[in-house]
């Protein structure tokens, strides 16, 4: 059969990414506590494509993943990635797949157990050269009482819900919950899907006690991210205030 995608293109104008993007697929993941973890994830893929292709063989994209999907941990993405810019005749390929991630989670006192949900996701560069980088995001719902608030209140302070997000140079295994532990201590208080009475009281008294500004939690997390061995990071927060009409946020990043 003729093959268009092959054919010579005379334009001269290199493209920089082409490929799939949207691709929603079932994927496994590990999971520190059950080893493995079926969820769904949405998928972008794409190589280089030099000027005088006229275009890429789209197909080879889902292919290449679905040989994968089935353990697409770390230490397999960038294989995935190696593999599908080969299979294409490509100088580089790139990559990124989202996913909801979950964790069984027990309340503080009466250790009631619900599922938490957190957002992941995996971004990858691989060059024929050589090259490869591999960055995890992973995001964290948080809530946060504010320091000011409870110095000049007479009563109480008003708190919120917000969102740590990071991003991580991968070098090394690591796993997701360790991250998100680390991240959770940095608030005034985890979030929770199930509390009784007695969780409530405590998770709303633990946040009394411990107050934090934005910036307080950005820089808290950037410690506790160093000390957990990561070389290069960037940590932001982002409170959904609950008395002003505005988000609070803050930013850092860390690089050896």
């Amino acid at each position: 059969m003729i093959d268009i995608q092959s054919e010579e293109d005379t334009r001269a104008v290199p493209l920089q990414k082409v490929g799939v993007k949207g691709v929603k697929y079932p994927v496994v993941v590990l999971d520190k506590t059950a080893t493995k973890q079926h969820t769904t994830a949405s998928v972008d893929l794409f190589v280089n494509l030099p000027h005088n292709y006229k275009g890429t063989h789209m197909s080879r994209f889902i292919e290449v993943f679905h040989k994968y999907h089935s353990d697409i941990s770390m230490h397999h993405f960038l294989d995935m990635l190696e593999e599908m810019r080969t299979k294409l005749s490509a100088q580089k390929a790139f990559g990124r797949i989202e996913f909801p991630y979950f964790i069984e989670k027990k309340a503080p006192v009466t250790e009631a157990a619900g599922i938490m949900q957190y957002k992941c996701s995996y971004e990858g560069e691989v060059s024929e050269d050589g090259t490869r980088k591999f960055y995890i995001s992973i995001q964290v719902p948080v809530a946060t009482l504010c320091p000011c608030s409870k110095a000049i209140s007479e009563y109480g302070a008003h708190n919120q819900r917000g969102i740590v997000s990071v991003r991580l140079l991968y070098k090394e295994f690591f796993w997701i919950e360790d991250v998100i532990a680390t991240i959770e201590s940095c608030a005034s208080t985890p979030l929770y899907s199930l509390l009784k009475r007695k969780d409530e009281k405590y998770v709303t008294e633990h946040a009394y006690e411990n107050p934090r500004f934005v910036e307080d939690v950005v820089r808290e997390v950037y410690l506790g991210l160093k000390k957990l061995g990561f070389t290069q990071f960037s940590v932001e927060a982002e409170n959904d205030e609950s008395i002003h009409n505005h988000n609070a946020y803050a930013f850092a990043e860390y690089s050896e």
